[in-house]
């Protein structure tokens, strides 16, 4: 738009300016359409009548204007009347014409516009003025064919941007995709004028690429008022820094967030490394101190350097993890912190670095353009280090801010290590806890031959209340337990460990299934459920799960106020070798899968009673005659869940599993590997165990019975069937200590119960004597005085024999010894 200058400097604007020319005596010659446009008259109405006759007030405006009318150019204000009648403020100015003129020649020309057009023309101007001025904002303006026609600062603040961009395309100076990206956006606001408000862009230069910088830009399209297309302007502003505290806030919290995900040192590492790399690093290392993965302390040497290892990285060119990486050291690689760093430091140019520390470990991956190390601490102890390295060219490299950035992540790993490190210490003692309470895997006795199985939820901890047992009763019977405290960890283990020793205990009394499973509810209800270390918010990360996992608790609304105790549940076993009957009973448990010799494979029908911990409710036993070479296997509800919940289909599946496995022919130890076999590598929906026993029967020329009068004269014929009996057998070495023995239990049996009295051996891989009475009394053993005629009977027994107990039955009870065979006899 074509402009004059004003006598104080303003350009005046001739866009739709009315204009005329007047003679020396101020009379009106001519003038444009717009003055008549303007004033709403045409110009043969007004020329030749002088022109105060346009004034509202010609005769208060007439010296002002006789004053106009000078030698310069002037600019004044005046009220004129419209053709209409209205009155009309407007501005104008009047220019003389140079040269001689004569008296009705034009001497001066008249522009003129509203007031309030040329106030808001002026405010424009002055606005785009101020803003080219600045250098807060940047400001360019790109004509039709997006060439720089003016900016008021550089496009990018670094190098490789020309110092006169006039004429150039974006295309010049950056690179082309980064170009492109601009100009198809300044495209759509030229061709639809719809703007652009605050859109990002990053943009490198072709000479200087590195990373370039983020810039924030708006653009409009510039038109005429009559609709033709002058270009576009862009105000734009250098965001990177806002940009880079975006991207290191969002590393921080994707790193806060994988360090919650687990309670270990390798996982937290691995996640850590993943997370920094290629996102913030081109390299990652995580050296972490050899104590963690033990539960103990990290002990510095002398030096103040401690043992570490690579436990993770990412990225290209560091060292891969490994166990054995060297102690902290000047030139090394692994750790990479210098003896003396606490905080962690920074080498941004790994060429030229800043001071005199040194920096081979900031050199250690090829290509390293930048480096930063921090410690991982946690109460003053070094876990380990974290390292990070900058390679590729297009990166910038790491400043005080990224090694802030690396403390604060530094910080909280440390804290994640050490929950770690004493998490791992805490189930270290529940794995030792537990491992200590558990079975051999395999047992071998005369009634059975097993194998087991046993996997924990949780592989790394290793720590639940899944429990197995088999207990060895007498007349070479055995207990096969197996049963499942609700819950994992710690705590679990220890209320597995009382259970275990419980069922031991009442196994030594030998009561019925049944009869052991209520005095074992009695037991559970009165062992509260104390808190653990979880509870008390000693492991955060864990504390949702742990709660979760309790989802078996009952409430005991007993006496004691409603305290919380836990649950169980628990299947005890009973099988008779000699008689090859099994007795169950089942607390809340599935019932034992049974393969017949058969082929057949099936469930033992049971009534269940309800878990442990509920109170108040009765448990039936089932009775079943198991076949010699039968096999049974109990498990618990890990084994058929699955974590789908169909347990009839994993049962069915479980079924098929063990006759798949040839489970009536094959060693157990393998059956009971094929049949998990299945199950999925990584963490368990629920522990799972399996306890798998083939029966064997005791041969009938291995038993002797005999029923004895209550006459004192009996003993001697006691001895004497018996001294037979071991020489059809081959025991004679035995014969003396047996002898004895028999005396004794059937003199005790005949002085204090009566009669009748049976005597019964039994020989397996030892040797027992039974003698079962009327009587409900139980013995018990007492020290004898040096004057007492009796009282040492059973004292005796128990210094000649390796176990002996008594029972009762449902005829009175039945005392038994055992002995050690010379020559173990051959398991079937």
């Amino acid at each position: 738009m074509d402009a004059a200058t004003t006598a104080d400097g303003y350009p005046f604007a001739v866009y739709n300016t009315a204009a005329a020319l007047v003679d020396g005596a101020g009379a009106l010659l001519t003038w444009t359409a717009a003055a008549e446009e303007l004033l709403g008259r045409r110009a043969e109405d007004v020329c030749g009548r002088p022109v105060t006759d346009l004034l509202a007030d010609p005769a208060a405006h007439r010296a002002k204007a006789a004053a106009l009318c000078g030698a310069q150019v002037r600019e004044g204000r005046a009220t004129v009347t419209h053709g209409s009648g209205q009155e009309l403020e407007i501005l104008c100015r009047v220019i003389p014409l140079t040269g001689p003129r004569r008296r009705h020649e034009p001497s001066h020309l008249i522009l003129a516009a509203p007031a309030d057009l040329i106030a808001r023309w002026r405010e424009d101007h002055a606005l785009a003025g101020e803003l080219f001025a600045q250098d807060r904002i940047g400001l360019a303006v790109f004509d039709a064919g997006l060439r720089v026609v003016r900016t008021n600062t550089p496009l990018l603040p670094y190098t490789g941007v020309p110092p006169d961009l006039r004429g150039l395309r974006l295309g010049d100076f950056l690179w082309a995709q980064d170009a492109e990206a601009v100009d198809a956006q300044l495209r759509h606001v030229l061709r639809t004028g719809e703007p652009v408000v605050g859109s990002t862009a990053l943009t490198r230069t072709l000479e200087d690429p590195r990373s370039g910088r983020h810039m924030t830009f708006s653009a409009f399209r510039l038109q005429e008022p009559g609709g033709r297309l002058l270009g576009v302007a862009v105000t734009y502003t250098d965001t990177t820094e806002q940009h880079r505290a975006q991207e290191r806030l969002a590393v921080l919290h994707r790193a806060t967030a994988a360090l919650g995900g687990a309670l270990s040192a390798e996982q937290t590492s691995r996640d850590l490394a993943d997370v920094l790399a290629p996102a913030f690093a081109d390299s990652v290392a995580v050296d972490v101190a050899d104590a963690v993965f033990d539960g103990t302390e990290p002990v510095p040497d002398r030096y103040g350097r401690v043992a570490q290892r690579r436990t993770a990285t990412a990225g290209e060119g560091a060292e891969a993890p490994g166990p054995g990486a060297p102690a902290t050291g000047d030139d090394l690689a692994s750790p990479p912190v210098p003896r003396g760093s606490r905080e962690g430091f920074l080498v941004p140019d790994t060429d030229h670095p800043a001071d005199d520390r040194p920096t081979g470990w900031a050199r250690a991956v090829p290509g390293a353009r930048s480096a930063i190390s921090a410690p991982l601490s946690a109460r003053d102890i070094q876990l380990g280090t974290l390292t990070l390295w900058r390679t590729a060219p297009h990166r910038p490299a790491f400043d005080e801010a990224d090694l802030a950035l690396v403390r604060e992540i530094a910080a909280r790993v440390g804290l994640a290590l050490d929950n770690a490190r004493r998490y791992t210490r805490e189930h270290l003692a529940a794995v030792s806890l537990q491992r200590s309470l558990l079975p051999p895997a395999t047992a071998d006795m005369a009634a059975v031959r097993t194998a087991s199985v046993y996997l924990p939820a949780d592989p790394v901890g290793g720590v639940s209340g899944d429990w197995y047992d088999v207990i060895p009763l007498s007349s070479a019977r055995v207990a096969l337990v197996v049963g499942d405290v609700v819950g994992h960890g710690l705590r679990a283990t220890a209320s597995m460990g009382r259970l275990r020793t419980a069922v031991r205990t009442l196994a030594d009394l030998d009561p019925e299934p049944d009869e052991l499973l209520t005095h074992l509810d009695d037991l559970v209800m009165q062992l509260p459920l104390e808190p653990g270390p979880m509870e008390h918010g000693e492991y955060p990360e864990r504390a949702g799960a742990a709660r979760g996992e309790e989802r078996g608790r009952v409430l005991d609304t007993g006496s004691d106020g409603g305290r919380d105790s836990f649950a169980a549940t628990c299947l005890y076993a009973v099988y008779d070798p000699l008689t090859g009957r099994c007795t169950l009973a089942s607390a809340g448990h599935p019932p034992p899968a049974l393969l017949g010799p058969d082929g057949t494979a099936s469930y033992i029908e049971l009534n269940p009673g309800p878990p442990l911990g509920v109170g108040g409710l009765p448990f039936e036993k089932a009775v079943v005659d198991l076949a010699p070479g039968s096999v049974l296997a109990l498990y618990t509800d890990g084994l058929i869940e699955r974590g789908e919940g169909d347990i009839d289909e994993g049962m069915e599946q479980l079924r098929a599993r063990l006759v798949r496995a040839d489970a009536l022919h094959s060693p157990l130890h393998g059956v009971v590997q094929e049949v998990v076999a299945g199950l999925p590598p990584t963490r368990l929906p629920d522990d799972v165990t399996l306890l798998v026993a083939r029966t064997r029967r005791v041969p009938r020329e291995d038993t002797a019975t005999w029923t004895l009068d209550a006459d004192p004269a009996v003993v001697a014929d006691a001895r004497e069937l018996v001294a037979r009996q071991l020489a059809t057998w081959g025991l004679e070495t035995l014969q003396f200590t047996t002898e004895l023995v028999v005396s004794e239990l059937v003199t005790n049996a005949i002085r204090y119960a009566g009669g009748p009295v049976e005597l019964r051996m039994i020989r397996t891989d030892v040797l027992t004597c039974e003698v079962s009475d009327p009587s409900g009394t139980q013995p018990r053993m007492r020290r004898a005085r040096a004057t007492d005629e009796g009282g040492r009977g059973l004292y005796l027994v128990a210094q000649l024999t390796s176990r002996w107990g008594s029972r009762y039955t449902r005829r009175g009870k039945t005392i038994w010894a055992e002995q050690p065979l010379p020559r173990p006899l051959p398991l079937g």
